[in-house]
């Protein structure tokens, strides 16, 4: 079959789905941008007068379009206009987590696509361009669009091609793009899906900071955390069952230098949408409440809300006050998905504390109430047989992977511990003296008072339950990161210590 027949072919198909049932409501991420972005105000939401009829269409624009989390500038026109949008599909190899690969198909290439901002009753002209090097056909089904499909069956793209099609924003509103080709599941659950914010006529009311986040699941044919470059796993798929759940297309996408930021006293806005392709987000930001959320993206206003939900193939818009600093924590608060799958961002908050908001600790004594034990972390077993020998390097690459997935909550991505909670393991004084009582702390547990650096920690160490091979591994990152230049650890080391008897309390250093 030639090009011309296949492609009239894969047309005929997406305008027959489209037909029978209605339209589906079915360069890697950039580092963010630290400026304010503030949207432009008429008068506050409760008071807003009615938004002036439009005059005649007036002109014509490119869009802005930009890599998540960065939002382009707010729309200042009292006017609606035509309004150019080109958008690019890429498919290309990028990093789902720290030693894992994935074939991501993008729109502009990034997960989630490009943002795209216009106003109530612009025009838009769309251009959706599939790269030569691409391997797959693809479309595009805006939400926003009335229309068949969304543009779906207006859009069909080989590679190597160029599809147009214009439609004219009815309705205000956040809401997601996708790509609807067949398999669609497999398309969105690949990463092809963003947002368009249509701004209402008469405007967003202003905020300091504005941000783009979305949520997505994926599956792998390795399970979490497992090295190399993974695969798309169908079946999961098909069951709902998830390896990761993350923002931004990757874990840790919003953490250390990805984090977004914000100064005290500054109203934030997120744009949250959920791509799915299956889960339904739980979307809570920790240590904060939601003074406004618009129901569903819509023009339903709710306040005051600690969690909002967003369906698969939806979005919801929050805004809220930061008062006081520090880091605040996204999640999707189906909590395992937040601390074991990666659904999990931070906003870093600067500026002066507000003791009256947020007093911080004031007392802290020891309690042994119930569960005050060592617990263990059950950890699944070794299904391949690791090589009888590894080099230092191979165990260093392996050992950040089971760090990121076992450690890093508690002792942090970059070692630093929180203080009075959980030690530092960067330049630590007691991993560097004492080698084999750390050994059997990490195959035995610990509970009781330990002396890091010279400040005491009195809090539990579950009991890893890790093979030899992974906790060598683990220990030996540790041993070699964030200043610490201890040499390296060996299964047989971990099987000496984890037949050794368990440590003790008070180990005063």
């Amino acid at each position: 079959m030639n090009t011309a027949s296949f492609k009239a072919l894969a047309f005929a198909l997406t305008a027959a789905l489209a037909t029978l049932a209605p339209a589906c409501d079915t360069t890697p991420p950039t580092e963010p941008s630290t400026a304010p972005n503030a949207a432009h105000a008429p008068a506050p939401e409760a008071a807003q007068p009615a938004a002036e009829p439009d005059g005649p269409m007036q002109g014509q624009e490119l869009a802005v379009l930009t890599t998540p989390p960065n939002v382009p500038p707010p729309i200042t026109r009292k006017h609606p206009t035509h309004v150019i949008v080109k958008l690019e599909v890429q498919e290309h190899v990028g990093r789902m987590a720290d030693g894992v690969e994935y074939t991501y198909w993008t729109f502009g290439g990034s997960v989630p696509g490009r943002f795209i901002r216009v106003r109530e009753g612009d025009e838009v002209e769309f251009h959706l361009s599939n790269r030569p090097d691409s391997k797959m056909p693809h479309n595009i089904d805006l939400h926003a669009v009335t229309g068949p499909g969304g543009g779906a069956s207006s859009s069909f793209t080989a590679p190597g091609h160029t599809s147009q099609f214009s439609f004219k924003v009815l309705n205000p509103g956040l809401y997601v793009y996708h790509c609807a080709t067949a398999p669609v599941g497999m398309h969105i659950a690949n990463g092809m899906y963003g947002l368009v914010l249509v701004e209402p006529k008469d405007g967003l009311p202003k905020v300091d900071r504005e941000y783009y986040v979305m949520q997505g699941d994926f599956y792998t044919r390795g399970k979490y955390g497992e090295s190399g470059l993974q695969p798309f796993d169908m079946e999961k798929a098909i069951r709902e069952q998830p390896d990761y759940v993350v923002f931004n297309g990757a874990v840790g996408s919003l953490t250390g230098d990805g984090a977004l930021t914000a100064r005290t006293g500054e109203t934030v806005r997120l744009f949250v949408g959920n791509g799915g392709p299956n889960l339904v987000s739980s979307f809570h930001v920790i240590g904060e409440i939601f003074d406004v959320v618009r129901d569903e993206a819509g023009r339903s206003l709710n306040h005051d809300v600690q969690t909002t939900l967003i369906p698969s193939g939806g979005a919801t818009v929050v805004e809220f006050k930061v008062e006081v600093p520090g880091t605040f924590i996204l999640v999707d608060h189906a909590i395992f998905r937040a601390f074991n799958k990666g659904a999990l961002g931070m906003l870093k908050v600067t500026g002066p504390e507000d003791k009256v908001v947020y007093s911080g600790q004031q007392d802290d004594r020891v309690y042994l109430g119930e569960g005050s034990a060592v617990q263990t972390m059950p950890s699944a077993p070794d299904v391949v047989q690791p090589p009888a020998t590894r080099t230092k390097a191979e165990r260093i690459a392996l050992g950040e992977v089971v760090y990121g997935r076992v450690c890093a909550a508690c002792h942090q991505p970059n070692g630093e511990g929180i203080p009075s909670a959980f030690p530092p393991l960067a330049k630590s004084d007691f991993l560097r003296d004492n080698r084999e009582l750390a050994l059997r702390v990490v195959t035995h547990g610990l509970s009781g008072p330990i002396i890091v650096n010279g400040a005491k920690y009195d809090s539990v160490m579950p009991k890893l339950d890790l093979s030899d091979e992974d906790t060598a591994n683990a220990l030996t990152y540790v041993m070699n990161s964030w200043g610490n230049d201890f040499g390296e650890a060996t299964p047989a080391e971990v099987a000496a210590a984890r037949s050794a008897p368990a440590p003790s309390v008070n180990m005063g250093h």
